[in-house]
């Protein structure tokens, strides 16, 4: 086997053998001829122009694996007793392997004695001029213990030029450089370790520390938060990573850039929607922070609040006004939805954690704590419900839209995913809480922390304490909000409302209805309690003659046009159904639609339904069922009856609610 060692005529060869620096032919083959000789073997040494070339036969050398092995077993111990005298003995049987030398090095400098370290390095060189691991040692030293910068730079260049491809040792020389204050140089080498590997959190780490020695808070930041993206170990880099990019975001906290982002965004908004917006410290509220729409509250101005105690509450203001910007975008479109919940949802969620209402009961807990216990998880799922996927589109949104905001996104964020493991990990907590419902809840949490690893790289995932099966249906949700997340249309954020509520069984609890038919029908609901209250006041003799005052005020109804047997009937129908179950009120609604398949005639009568035994219907009469039972029952599918009755109604409402 010929080994083969070539040379240029340069700086470098004369570093390795200065005795040959006046570049005589016959002093350099007689000198590499004696270094590279080995026992009876003698090298042939050629020079071609600027080239030497050294061939050697190292067909009789011995492999030595199993030493070497023993070697760096011992010097990963520390143990320098042992690997030495056994690392000197095949260094003498087997000189032409580099890396032998390189590690002799290595240990010398470990030990204190710096010049032997190079003697030892030189000969690694010798042996293989591009061993990157010995040029690098070479430069540290020089730069560590010679405090020569120029020649440790030399020996730099020179490992990046023998192993371009190797970020890890580029980022080594780089670390040091930073280590020992010389931060443009480090710079330089760190940002060439990353065009090769982007993807190294060492880099970015040591670029960090770089950043926070230059006072770039932000760049800082940004550096740590690289690096924990790219770390998938818990490893010390990790939680030096943590503790820097939480520290960062801590001194930024107190400047003046969350409040001057989110007044100008606010302006912004302000001058899109043609309504004001008001920001209000309020300690009263049961969320960090909130928006009261104008419309909802029947104010002329759109109102924010926000907890004060909170960290970051520059963030808790944004997310709220990125919720009006999406409705407002809506509403532009004319494709806005409220998200409403009705008393008998309210009481079929009553039902469905009646075990734990029980069990209150056992306790002894008074009946106004149930009630408000009872509303307060109605309230906070339903909240989760509306609020989770859209929150994933306002994060993300923040986060791309306002870089210079993230560091407060990341302690708000944070601060609030630790209040939500609580909530769903708390022993006092979860002794009293459903179940059914705690599992929602932690899912609808764990796709919140899906994203902040995301954005941030800190995994909050095992903290929950999930199931499988809640990290499943949560990685679920997420990969279909990552499906819709960069081709985002207004509105299209309710779909995932919808299709979560659906998949996890609560849309029993809330309704998505469309916004300007709901405030329609609630304009056209006011407008008819408005037209009944006038009928009594003028007709004042009679105010305590409820009947006589409707049958006078549906007089003046049928008049306009308004079909008043269908609202004297669907008064009736509201009776009827009034305490009845939603399932029950269904099940007679498919029932009228299947009987009436060919249709209703409105002037016959004898119509019966066998969930109603005993009642005989006139035309109109079930008509008035018809509708009513599908309005309480179905609602969904309402439009697709296609009866002409919406007025009525409305008006049957007013007038049922007017007599209750």
């Amino acid at each position: 086997m010929i080994m083969q060692i070539i040379y240029k005529k340069e700086d470098f060869l004369y570093t390795l053998f200065p005795e040959l620096t006046n570049g005589d032919e016959d002093l350099i083959k007689s000198t590499l001829s004696a270094y590279y000789s080995y026992g009876d073997y003698k090298p042939t040494v050629k020079i071609e122009n600027e080239f030497i070339i050294i061939e050697l036969d190292t067909t009789a050398i011995l492999s030595h694996e199993s030493d070497f092995n023993r070697v760096i077993a011992f010097c990963e111990r520390g143990n320098y007793t042992d690997a030495k005298p056994l690392l000197t003995k095949i260094i003498a049987q087997n000189p032409t392997n580099s890396e032998y030398h390189r590690i002799m090095g290595q240990i010398l400098s470990d030990e204190g004695d710096q010049e032997e370290a190079i003697n030892c390095l030189i000969d690694a060189l010798r042996w293989d001029s591009k061993n990157p691991w010995a040029l690098i040692m070479m430069g540290n030293i020089f730069a560590k213990f010679k405090k020569d910068i120029p020649v440790a730079m030399k020996y730099y260049d020179l490992a990046v030029l023998a192993k371009p491809e190797d970020h890890t040792a580029i980022y080594n020389i780089g670390a040091l450089l930073m280590k020992q204050g010389n931060t443009e140089e480090a710079k330089k080498y760190l940002l060439e370790s990353l065009k090769i590997n982007p993807a190294y959190p060492n880099t970015h780490y040591v670029q960090a520390l770089i950043a926070e020695k230059e006072n770039d808070l932000y760049a800082a930041f940004d550096s740590a938060i690289d690096a924990l993206k790219y770390n998938k170990n818990k490893d010390s880099l990790y939680e030096n990573s943590v503790r820097l990019a939480f520290d960062m975001a801590k001194r930024i906290l107190p400047t003046e850039e969350g409040k001057k982002t989110y007044q100008a965004y606010r302006q912004k908004l302000e001058s899109a929607g043609g309504t004001v917006i008001d920001i209000f410290e309020d300690t009263d509220i049961r969320t960090a922070a909130k928006i009261e729409f104008a419309e909802t509250y029947q104010r002329t101005n759109h109102t924010v609040r926000f907890k004060p105690g909170y960290p970051a509450v520059e963030h808790l203001v944004m997310h709220e006004l990125v919720h009006l910007d999406f409705v407002i975008q809506a509403r532009k479109e004319g494709v806005n939805k409220l998200f409403i919940s009705r008393p008998q949802q309210k009481a079929d969620f009553k039902k469905a954690i009646d075990q734990v209402i029980e069990k209150l009961k056992k306790r002894r807990v008074p009946e106004t704590e149930i009630t408000n216990y009872s509303n307060s998880l109605f309230d906070g799922i339903n909240l989760q419900a509306y609020n989770a996927p859209i929150d994933l589109f306002i994060e993300d949104y923040l986060y791309t839209e306002y870089p210079n905001l993230r560091p407060y996104q990341f302690i708000s964020n944070y601060n609030l995913l630790q209040e939500a493991i609580k909530a769903v990990t708390d022993k006092k907590i979860l002794e009293f809480s459903p179940k059914e419902i705690l599992s929602k809840s932690k899912m609808y949490n764990l796709v919140n922390a899906l994203q902040f690893n995301d954005l941030f790289g800190i995994d909050l995932i095992p903290d929950y304490n999930p199931r499988l099966t809640e990290i499943k249906q949560a990685q679920t949700f997420y990969t279909e909000y990552l499906e819709y997340k960069d081709d985002r249309h207004p509105a299209e954020e309710y779909e995932l409302v919808q299709l979560w509520g659906n998949d996890l069984k609560l849309n029993r609890f809330f309704e998505l209805v469309d916004e300007v038919e709901f405030l329609t029908k609630k304009q056209k609901e006011k407008e008819f309690q408005t037209l009944i209250d006038s009928a009594a006041l003028a007709n004042p003799a009679t105010t305590g003659d409820k009947d006589t005052e409707m049958s006078r005020f549906l007089a003046s109804q049928k008049e306009k046009g308004t079909n008043t047997d269908i609202v004297k009937f669907m008064v009736e129908a509201l009776q009827f159904f009034e305490s009845m179950p939603l399932q029950k009120i269904k099940e007679i609604a498919f029932e009228i639609a299947f009987k009436g398949a060919q249709g209703y005639n409105p002037i016959n009568t004898g119509y019966t339904i066998d969930l109603m035994p005993g009642k005989v219907f006139t035309g109109y009469q079930i008509l008035a069922y018809y509708y009513v039972s599908f309005a309480l029952g179905a609602p969904e599918v309402l439009m697709e009856i296609q009866l002409p009755y919406h007025e009525e109604f409305l008006l049957a409402k007013s007038m049922r609610n007017r007599r209750n």
